[in-house]
Parts: structure tokens; C-alpha cells; sequence
């Protein structure tokens, strides 16, 4: 005769092995950690995340709809080694008054990545612009870009100018800047933001942020997740960089900036370790329509650093076609 267990036994048993099974997939891949804490902030920003084929690739992006019907449209493009979750702490601060998609792209985050593709500024504009036919038919949207983003967006708004009805170009790639470390070792063929170990993962963070209390959090063994990874994705990291920060395309989104009309914001980091603020006076050149932001007590990471100062720039972009 089987013998009848309690309720309450049976459902604290199934609790339990719920818990053993968890602490065993997190100790098997401590990387699902950080995906975890990449869900709890696409929820807090009031997003949800969608997927779609374009261009060959499978992408997955984080979307909100705005609270008016007819709102523009805001698409943000992410840089080296970034992913869709850079921008949400900006998605936040815009929350309903715009329609927002943020993709990881091809290559990145969890968008698919080919083995042998081309992951350079012009191959990437093409796969962006794609994108936008299929997220927004018919309507151009306002395209915002952050470093290699940056790039990507200055060679989508000069080639496809239908599509683009704003552009924003943030601590972006695609210029000449003035030298800097990073400069310097990125021309010798190394990769300044590789992570191999806690030492570089330090390291990376530190380049990254100005303001220190504004950089992630990365504990154990979500930490070990997470050099995990880098290391799996070192040899992808160095033949991006080959392409776009020492390959002929490197300059090239700076050079076609001179065909972007829409009305424009430059906008950097006066402390920015990556990309030097140089580079806004250098697109500036080309760009007289554009609006010229920079912003102090911050580095690479605007979007993450001063959000609202960011969010309050792109919505007068957006209203009035200038950068406040």
C-alpha cells in the first residue's frame, strides 16, 4: 500500500529540489547570473524582449511601446564588446514617451552570431538598416549609436537617410581622435578591453567608467560566468577590432558624416578614456546642423553614467530637432 505524504511535506520536498537543481545549473554556468540580473533590469526599465529574422540573422531585441499612439520611434545601437543592456538605464528614463527597440546585434548578446561573417561598421549598417524596415515599416525612426554603435549609426543615417529621421552619436567610434592609451594599443593589434581573469576584468571596468559607483557590480561567482565568457568570445572580439579600429573601414563613418542632414546631437564625456572627446569636434566638422553636448564627471559610459542628462538632450532632439 503506498502511503499518502502530507501536502506541505511534498511541497517543501519540491522546493528543495528546485533550489538543488538551481545552485547546480548556477555552479555548472555561473553566467546564467548575469543573464538573470540582465532580465530584472529589462524588467525595471518596463521592457520586454522580442526576436525576429532579418538579414540572414536570427536578433533578439528589448522593446516598449510608448503611451501615446504616433510617438517616434527610438532604435539604440550598442558598442564593442556591449550588448541591448547598456541602453536600458536611458530606456528608463524615456519610458512611454517613445516607442523604444534596442537589439543586441548580429554577432553579439544573444542575436546569432555566423562563424566567417563580416561584423565591420559597413556589413553591420546594412544589417541595422535591415532591421529598421522590418521593426518600423514605413517610418523613419530616431537612431541612436554609442561607440561602435556610434559608427554604425553615422554610416546608416548618411546611407539611408529615408530611414532616419534623428540621429544621436555618442562617445562614437569612427574618427581620428586625439591619442590615448586605448588608441595606442588598439593600433598595435591588441584588445584593450579583453578579459581573462579578475585582474582585466578590473581593468576594463576601470577604462570604461569615470564615475566608479555608476560601473556594474559583478560579485562571485557571477564574475567567474562572466571571464568565462570573454575569454570564449576573445578570438570574435579580435577580428571586430581588426575591422573597425585598424582596418581601412576604421575611418569611415567619420568620412560619410558629411552626408547626414537630419538633425543631429553629438554627445561625450569630457573624462571619456576610450573614445577622446576630440572625436566630437571631428564629426562636428562635418556636421554643422548637429548639436554639440559634453558632459562632465563622466567616461565612456554616458548612457549608463548620466542617464537623465542623456535621456533629457535626446528628447529635445526628438521634439525640436535640437540638443538641449
Amino acid at each position: 500500500m503506498l502511503r499518502r505524504i502530507p501536502f506541505g511535506k511534498f511541497a517543501a520536498a519540491l522546493v528543495a529540489a528546485v533550489l538543488l537543481a538551481a545552485i547546480a545549473a548556477v555552479a555548472w554556468n555561473p553566467y546564467l547570473l548575469v543573464r538573470g540580473e540582465f532580465a530584472r533590469q529589462r524588467i525595471a526599465a518596463g521592457l520586454s524582449q522580442h526576436s525576429v529574422e532579418v538579414a540572414g540573422f536570427h536578433w533578439v531585441y528589448a522593446t516598449r511601446d510608448a503611451d501615446v499612439v504616433d510617438a517616434p520611434t527610438v532604435v539604440m545601437i550598442h558598442g564593442f564588446t556591449g550588448g541591448k543592456e547598456n541602453w536600458y538605464p536611458l530606456a528608463r528614463e524615456l519610458r512611454g514617451r517613445y516607442r523604444v527597440v534596442i537589439p543586441d546585434l548580429p554577432g553579439w548578446g544573444a542575436s546569432e552570431r555566423k562563424p566567417g561573417a563580416d561584423y565591420g561598421f559597413v556589413a553591420q549598417a546594412e544589417r541595422v538598416a535591415a532591421f529598421i524596415r522590418a521593426v518600423s515599416p514605413g517610418k523613419p525612426v530616431v537612431l541612436l549609436g554609442h561607440s561602435m554603435g556610434g559608427g554604425i549609426t553615422a554610416l546608416v543615417a548618411a546611407r539611408h537617410p529615408e530611414l532616419v529621421s534623428r540621429v544621436g552619436l555618442l562617445d562614437a567610434a569612427g574618427v581620428r581622435f586625439r591619442d590615448n592609451r586605448f588608441g595606442e594599443e588598439v593600433l598595435a593589434g591588441k584588445n584593450p578591453f579583453a578579459v581573462t581573469d579578475d585582474a582585466s576584468l578590473h581593468a576594463y571596468l576601470d577604462v570604461l567608467f569615470f564615475d566608479k559607483s555608476k560601473a556594474p557590480a559583478i560579485p562571485w561567482p557571477a564574475s567567474v560566468g562572466f571571464i568565462r565568457q570573454r575569454r570564449a568570445d576573445a578570438a570574435f572580439e579580435q577580428s571586430v577590432l581588426d575591422k573597425i579600429g585598424r582596418g581601412p573601414q576604421r575611418f569611415l563613418p567619420g568620412e560619410e558624416a558629411a552626408n547626414i542632414h537630419q538633425p543631429a546631437l553629438l554627445l561625450w564625456c569630457k573624462q571619456d578614456a576610450v573614445i577622446d572627446a576630440s572625436a566630437l569636434d571631428l564629426y562636428a566638422a562635418r556636421m554643422p546642423q548637429a548639436r554639440k553636448l559634453l558632459l562632465d564627471g563622466c567616461g565612456h559610459m554616458s548612457i549608463t553614467e548620466q542617464p537623465h542628462n542623456v535621456a533629457m538632450a535626446v528628447e529635445s532632439l526628438i521634439e525640436q530637432g535640437v540638443a538641449r
